[in-house]
């Protein structure tokens, strides 16, 4: 058997994931990175986007928000605010969250408020990113 990782991933509503996967892929502020088991630990923060992990034959795609990254030798543990496995994303919800938060941030709004939208749009991006890869 393949040696494996526990891959954890946890958004403050819930523990979104947990499984056993043999590779991980996700990006972080210093690019993309692949995770294998015995990766040198490291702690790093998260870029919205997507997560691919590999369980064998199954590739499992999760779009993501911002967050942080803890990597052991045996474990991937991710602490983010949205996390949503590809097959539950709502395409058409995605893409008019999308719409609304690049309108916003045409408005004249205040610093919070485009933190806010700009937020909105990477969530909104991750999410179109992950269900428009895994359409067959």
């Amino acid at each position: 058997m393949a040696a494996t990782l526990k891959l954890e991933i946890v958004t403050p509503e819930a523990k979104t994931y947990s499984d056993d996967v043999e590779m991980v892929t996700l990006t972080g502020i210093e690019g993309e990175m692949g995770i294998y088991p015995q990766h040198m630990p490291l702690m790093t923060q998260l870029v919205a986007g997507e997560i691919i992990a590999r369980k064998g034959a199954e590739v499992i795609y999760l779009a993501v928000g911002d967050g942080f990254v803890q990597i052991t030798g045996d474990r991937v543990a991710i602490l983010t605010d949205m996390a949503i496995l590809a097959e539950n994303i709502d395409e058409a919800k995605a893409e008019e969250a999308r719409q609304r938060a690049e309108s916003r941030l045409t408005e004249k709004i205040t610093e919070s408020e485009a933190a806010a939208a700009g937020a909105a749009l990477a969530h909104s991006l991750a999410q179109l990113k992950v269900k428009r890869r895994t359409h067959k």
